[in-house]
């Protein structure tokens, strides 16, 4: 039997493992409670490079998946390369696609992927300008950090007080670190939104069941940007034929830009999109597989998914995996407090999960013998059925035997059916 180490210690990492578990035996630094049902869990941080490829190596492991941004951007997988491991991730040049949205926009343009118009900016007083002209002419902006800002670096105003409110505070009071000290600026794009997982090569690529997944803290699509409240696959209103132009004008061109500049990418690239009158608009790439969008595409993902990435690790044409029928949806169950400043060191129970359902931690930990909550997102219950309505009947039915103080889910996720 194969033997893989994951890397990581969220809920993305917990459903790589969970399903990973299924056709190999896993290994998982640093893990949590969760993914210790499923896998070997060894305590080491995921940004300790020289700790990770010494227990890839001693474990003799046939495989690498790393799941967090960070250690991609840091360049783990260039290191972990070096020594002869087979590794699922995107070296550190291809992982600026993430780190650096100014470059990612600017490698855009290059390889005409259809964008909005945009442009960063190092001075809040030349970002505020732009923003005012821009409004002047009708139309909103959505305001990003540069550096990676784990899914909330992002603010689309619609009213030019909120962009100029965004802007001096990440750029002159450093309300988003070092990730805001340069902000990109786009023209916003008014249109529907999906994600597209691609198992990607130099060779060639196999996009994954489209995911739709929800960014705000509240219901209704209100509130303050988070990593992700939610997500259901497939989503029904992404046509075949639509995937198949995002692959055209979205994927391989930007694949292709990387291979002409000697960026080899060997691994998963997320592209976030706009349809706009039909036409897939890139918002970003992302370097690695989104949360809570994995939960819920790994939930429909049948046999060949190990194959699937080895060989996308090999730099091979990737093969898509089987795909199971039906749906999946995903609730993510909050702390309190998030996505600003998230309460923890809550007790946690969770019950006896409905079959069909299973609970992916993400911010977990034993203390003393007792789960608590140690993250801002708590723990994602992802569910099946045969249709989106019946899986969100059970992913609910989930999210009710998880009990924390403070717990926060919101209450539409795959409501709308479509």
């Amino acid at each position: 039997m194969s033997r893989v180490l994951v890397v990581g210690g969220g809920g993305r990492e917990h459903a790589l493992c969970w399903k990973l578990a299924h056709e190999a035996e896993v290994v998982c630094s640093p893990g949590n409670p969760g993914i210790e049902q499923v896998a070997d869990c060894v305590p080491i941080p995921a940004e300790d490079g020289e700790a990770l490829t010494a227990l890839a190596v001693a474990r003799e492991v046939d495989l690498v998946v790393i799941g967090p941004e960070a250690p991609l951007i840091d360049g783990l997988a260039d290191q972990m390369r070096a020594r002869g491991l087979r590794v699922f991730g995107p070296g550190e040049n291809g992982a600026r696609l993430e780190a650096d949205k100014g470059w990612s926009k600017d490698t855009m343009r290059r390889a005409g992927v259809p964008t909005a118009a945009g442009m960063t900016f190092t001075e809040s007083s030349a970002a505020i300008e732009w923003c005012r002209a821009r409004f002047e002419e009708g139309k909103g902006v959505a305001v990003k950090a540069t550096g990676p800002a784990l899914g909330k670096g992002v603010v689309v105003a619609a009213e030019l007080e909120l962009a100029e409110a965004t802007i001096l505070d990440w750029m002159d009071s450093g309300g988003m670190g070092a990730a805001g000290e340069k902000l990109l600026l786009e023209e916003r794009l008014l249109g529907r939104e999906f994600s597209l997982l691609t198992l990607a090569t130099e060779r060639g690529i196999a996009s994954l069941p489209v995911a739709q997944d929800y960014k705000r803290l509240t219901d209704g699509d209100t509130g303050p940007n988070t990593g992700g409240m939610g997500s259901f696959a497939p989503a029904a209103w992404v046509s075949e034929g639509l995937v198949l132009k995002t692959e055209e004008r979205v994927v391989k061109p930007l694949l292709s830009e990387l291979t002409r500049a000697g960026v080899p990418y060997r691994g998963m690239l997320f592209s976030g999109l706009m349809v706009v009158e039909g036409e897939p608009f890139c918002l970003e790439y992302n370097v690695r597989f989104g949360d809570p969008e994995t939960q819920s595409v790994l939930r429909l993902m049948g046999a060949g998914f190990l194959d699937a990435l080895i060989g996308t690790a090999d730099g091979s044409r990737p093969e898509r995996p089987d795909v199971l029928p039906g749906c999946s949806v995903t609730v993510v169950c909050a702390a309190d407090g998030y996505p600003i400043s998230p309460q923890k060191g809550q007790p946690i129970t969770i019950g006896n999960m409905p079959e069909g359902a299973v609970a992916f931690h993400s911010g977990t930990k034993w203390d003393d013998g007792s789960l608590r909550v140690s993250g801002g997102r708590v723990v994602s219950v992802s569910a099946t059925g045969p249709d989106l309505a019946s899986a969100r009947a059970l992913a609910y039915a989930g999210v009710s035997e998880i009990q924390y103080s403070g717990k926060h889910f919101r209450t539409d996720i795959a409501s709308s059916g479509n």
